[in-house]
């Protein structure tokens, strides 16, 4: 694709939550490259001088409501993109409250909180992306990830229920839902040979994906190509879910 046909998003403002590593690093990076000026997000600030990092815990009440404030501090956003998270691996039976509400708190409720602090203006210039990092385990949990699946499916309930009401105004909501992605995340997991060839095994296309699997879809679905485009949830996993 050259440059001419690429989705447009130059003279954009975007705010990229969990955007110094993996997959909302990678979006983060080509929405700048498409001339986007992008607020990154992190749980601290990245040793790239070049790269500034709002720091805020999404897991503290009232994190994305102090998020979404500190993004228009720099100037109207015009996308949003969720892409933190918190994944904790543990068998049903021991979940914990505090592990249920960290996951709920970061997954969902800090969204929620972030659309309804920048969504609004957007609604007022008529012209607006929200997109929400999902996971394929909004349909096909984990077992050992009861809580961090049932906060992803709740995450898309409400994908599709802002969409909805959004859509009028401008403002397209949407999910991407990766499936395995080589990330910091699952690097640990991944590297056991066995575990590797295992999930392989149960892709179609035959690979893990990368963070870059994901980067044309997100930028098309923040993009004035996708206006209309709301609602959805795009599967990028290689045929996972098939």
């Amino acid at each position: 694709m050259d440059a001419a046909s690429e989705p447009r998003v130059s003279g954009r403002i975007a705010l990229v939550t969990g955007s110094t590593s993996g997959i909302g690093a990678a979006i983060a990076d080509a929405l700048e490259q498409g001339g986007a000026r992008v607020i990154r997000h992190g749980l601290e600030a990245d040793g790239d001088a070049n790269l500034p990092v709002l720091v805020e815990d999404l897991a503290v009440v009232g994190a994305g409501a102090r998020l979404a404030t500190a993004a228009l501090d720099v100037g109207p956003v015009d996308i949003l993109v969720h892409s933190a998270s918190v994944q904790i691996r543990e068998p049903w039976q021991s979940i914990t409250p505090e592990q249920m509400e960290r996951q709920l708190r970061v997954n969902l409720v800090a969204f929620l909180e972030l659309v309804q602090g920048l969504a609004p203006a957007m609604a007022d210039r008529r012209w607006g992306r929200v997109l929400a990092i999902g996971s394929v385990q909004q349909t096909r949990p984990h077992p050992e990830m009861a809580a961090y699946a049932a906060s992803k499916a709740a995450q898309a309930n409400l994908v599709s229920n802002l969409a909805k009401q959004l859509a009028p105004s401008g403002v397209t909501v949407n999910s991407l839902s990766p499936g395995v992605i080589d990330t910091p995340r699952n690097r640990e997991a991944l590297a056991s040979d066995e575990y590797h060839r295992r999930v392989v095994g149960q892709i179609p296309v035959g690979r893990i994906g990368t963070p870059a699997d994901c980067v044309p879809l997100a930028r098309l679905l923040c993009s004035d190509e996708g206006a209309y485009l709301t609602g959805r949830d795009v599967v990028v996993d290689g045929g996972y879910l098939l």
